[in-house]
């Protein structure tokens, strides 16, 4: 074919034009460039004050300051598109200059090749009209399971935009792993087992997070599966995950064990020696299940679940003044009582309204004194989302973003909190109201938030209706997956001593639960009982699971977080000191409360008791359940060993053991009475024995038998729930 001179030129400049590269994309290539490569990370320069004088937002929640950050920032210095070469973006992570973070972009890498074409290209900004990024699409879209001997899958990422179009882009994705002892992931996407176990992939493309769960498969020598009993589909579920993964489920507990661990869960005490002794000698079947049902209907469970929620709901003087705490306390036990629907519970507390003196629920609003403490307090109490950081920035590992926050939060703006003035008759009570009016303005863009929830969207509220209810409608549906699985993954952790989510409040893609199908199926069973949690409760408490042995058996050893066995816990600071009252024989008297008042009982934190504080009664001041201790401490050994209140109980004259003593009981009577009181069972001969004996060769009998007392004390079966 021949061109003439005059044809020549047009069909050379249009082989050039279809020859120039596509412009690089500074929102969708050169920003997830740099989260890939972690220059925009809490720990680099993304963290708020940046590092070395650069700052980038993180994770690039904000590519207007970033372009500028790069481009004007330094004299512009960053980049030089004269001879991008020696553009500092691109000298320092490739380490041609001194970087403190070490290489982040080898030359020669697709990653550097990217920043510098769009230095070569201009630095240009995305254009207003370009099609944003909808979303991200992880192939494969569901659990993965990985076998031995060929535990490796590789990942695709595909982002979804507003024209319609998708692209590949995994090689901008960032890839981490939730547990790379379980589960690896390299920057191209190739995850590779390690060992036994589930961990998540998470995956990163500018402000959308995905997570990705993994099972790893790796068989054990010898496992053999035994086809244990099952109570419920607690059980089946648990067991299914137990067989995928060749674990064995430890066989049950003993009655004493059952009996001492379920009086602990309900009521916070012990069981009277008495109760125990009938218990054990009871032969006739379902007498664990009747327990159960005789536990969940005492005043005790009442009161002992009201202080549960007490520590969620910050109920203490320092936020609600005494007159606050005693409403708010009443109204939770008889919430309690009543075994009110958790919706309708939910629903009382976010609606509330008027004097928190007399209106209790509406001191929900006083302990979450501003629109943001509301709205957090909320979502990690009802949602299981701790949402605190997306009022900054996005959030680092979640999907929630600084428009999510913002637009939630404007279901909370119009709650007003005032204060009566002592002048008119005011005694520190707080009226809590509403607004008609009064918007969010979003901190960065200084846009107005329209209300928004998740899976619903932007949500229009007719004047005159109380924002709150159309919060609470929608949170407590029942097809609202977020609300029931967060109340039956709280309950599973009360009984169990863990989350199938844990922490608890922490529901995200990058921390999956460990036993998926079983937290689905509690959260459906609740929803469809009306969220009755007594029956949620039963369910649990009459599973083979829940009365499980804590002793482990070489087929689970392992395992600390499938519930093949029951994990021992030590007993929370008004447990054991209630436990220590009760073996003793001596209450123990608190500031301003009625005698007799138990630990478990208490309204509110007694903080200045330096044993309910050394074993770690939390000063609720915040809604997470980490506020409480439950680690062993030095200073919990030292309150056993050396402590006033263990030492002062057993040297009283009026203690359980000289009340014995002066009644003529023998010393076999007195340990036994002290073993059936403190463990729920009778000595074993070789206790007895060495009772008997240091008894026997003491000089005083009432100091020996106090010794034996405290030897009880100190045991891991009286302070730990087994």
């Amino acid at each position: 074919m021949f061109f003439s001179r005059a044809t020549l030129p047009a069909l050379l400049a249009a082989t050039a034009v279809q020859a120039a590269p596509p412009p690089v994309s500074f929102q969708h290539e050169v920003l997830p460039v740099l989260t890939r490569q972690g220059c925009n990370a809490g720990t680099c320069h993304g963290s708020p004050s940046g590092k070395g004088g650069f700052a980038l937002s993180l994770f690039a929640f904000d590519a207007a300051v970033d372009h500028a950050s790069l481009t004007r920032d330094l004299l512009g210095r960053r980049v030089d598109m004269f001879n991008p070469e020696l553009s500092l973006i691109l000298r320092k992570p490739s380490t041609e200059l001194a970087h403190r973070g070490g290489l982040k972009l080898p030359k020669g890498s697709p990653e550097y090749g990217i920043l510098r074409d769009w230095i070569v290209q201009g630095v240009g900004m995305d254009s207003a009209d370009a099609p944003p990024c909808e979303g991200i699409e992880v192939t494969p879209g569901t659990a993965v399971t990985l076998r031995w001997p060929v535990p490796v899958q590789q990942l695709r990422v595909t982002a979804r935009f507003g024209d319609g179009s998708r692209r590949d882009i995994t090689h901008l994705a960032q890839f981490t792993s939730s547990d790379e002892a379980i589960i690896e992931v390299d920057p191209a996407g190739r995850v590779i087992g390690r060992r036994r176990g589930q961990a998540a992939v998470m995956v990163r493309y500018l402000e959308y997070v995905a997570a990705l769960p993994f099972t790893l498969v790796k068989p054990v020598p010898g496992f053999r599966w035994t086809n244990p009993s099952a109570a419920n589909y607690v059980d089946t579920l648990v067991h299914a995950k137990l067989r995928e993964l060749q674990f064995t489920p430890s066989g049950l507990c003993s009655d004493s064990e059952f009996l001492r661990r379920v009086h602990l869960d309900l009521t916070g005490m012990l069981p009277a020696a008495a109760e125990a002794a009938a218990f054990l000698a009871n032969e006739t079947p379902g007498k664990r299940a009747r327990l159960i049902d005789t536990l969940l209907s005492s005043p005790e469970h009442a009161v002992f679940w009201a202080q549960r929620w007490g520590d969620l709901l910050r109920v203490s003087p320092t936020k609600l003044r005494p007159e606050g705490v005693e409403a708010m306390n009443r109204w939770l036990v008889n919430a309690m009582a009543d075994n009110m629907p958790h919706d309708q519970f939910a629903r009382a507390l976010l609606t509330a309204s008027g004097d928190t003196f007399v209106n209790a629920p509406a001191n929900y609003f006083r302990a979450a004194s501003s629109r943001d403490d509301a709205l957090e307090t909320t979502t990690q109490l009802f949602l299981g989302a701790r949402l605190a950081c997306a009022k900054c920035h996005n959030h680092p590992f979640d999907r929630w973003t600084q428009d999510h926050y913002y637009g939630m939060s404007a279901f909370f703006h119009r709650v007003q909190r005032t204060g009566v003035d002592k002048k008119k008759g005011g005694k520190g009570e707080v009226l809590v109201g509403t607004a008609n009016e009064g918007e969010v303005i979003h901190p960065r863009t200084g846009r107005t938030m329209t209300p928004w929830l998740p899976g619903r969207g932007k949500v229009t509220v007719p004047k005159g209706i109380d924002r709150r209810e159309i919060f609470a409608d929608w949170l407590t549906r029942r097809d609202n997956p977020w609300f029931a699985r967060t109340a039956a993954n709280r309950i599973w952790a009360q009984l169990m001593g863990r989350g199938i989510v844990e922490p608890v409040d922490d529901f995200r893609g990058s921390n999956p639960p460990v036993n998926g199908p079983l937290l689905k199926a509690l959260a459906r069973d609740f929803a469809e009982h009306g969220f009755d949690r007594g029956h949620l409760l039963r369910v649990i408490l009459n599973s083979r699971t829940y009365q499980a042995s804590s002793r482990t058996e070489p087929g689970n050893v392992g395992d600390r977080i499938l519930f093949s066995h029951f994990q021992p816990r030590l007993l929370t600071a008004e447990q054991l000191l209630d436990a220590v009252c009760r073996v003793t024989g001596m209450p123990e008297k608190f500031d301003d409360l009625p005698a007799g008042t138990r630990a478990t009982a208490l309204p509110s934190p007694q903080m200045s008791h330096a044993f309910l504080r050394a074993f770690g009664q939390p000063a609720r001041t915040t809604a997470c359940t980490c506020e409480r201790a439950t680690e062993p401490q030095l200073a919990q050994a030292l309150e056993f060993l050396r402590g006033r209140l263990v030492h002062g109980k057993l040297e009283s004259p009026d203690n359980r053991l000289q009340m014995a003593l002066a009644a003529g009981n023998s010393d076999l009577e007195i340990v036994t009475e002290l073993y059936w009181t403190a463990l729920s069972r009778p000595p074993a001969p070789g206790e007895l024995t060495v009772a008997s004996r240091h008894i026997a060769q003491a000089a005083d009998r009432a100091t020996a038998l106090a010794d034996v007392c405290w030897a009880i004390l100190n045991t891991n079966e009286f302070m730990f729930q087994n």
